[in-house]
């Protein structure tokens, strides 16, 4: 399927440091899925969607 002028608008990452990293909209689909933090243990010091993004 080639791409289309309307698709290449609703894909872009422009506004984005890495093209690897996730938008709201995106976050906002994997959060859910994103494990709590233990209650146990060291405090996270790191957001995960700044650290998880790449992995996606």
């Amino acid at each position: 399927m080639p791409w289309t002028e309307i698709a290449r608008l609703q894909y872009r990452r422009d506004g984005l440091r890495f093209a690897s990293d996730v938008t709201d909209a995106e976050w906002e689909l994997i959060e859910p899925f994103v494990p709590a933090p233990s209650p146990i243990g060291r405090p996270r010091t790191t957001e995960l969607r700044v650290r998880g993004g790449p992995l996606v």
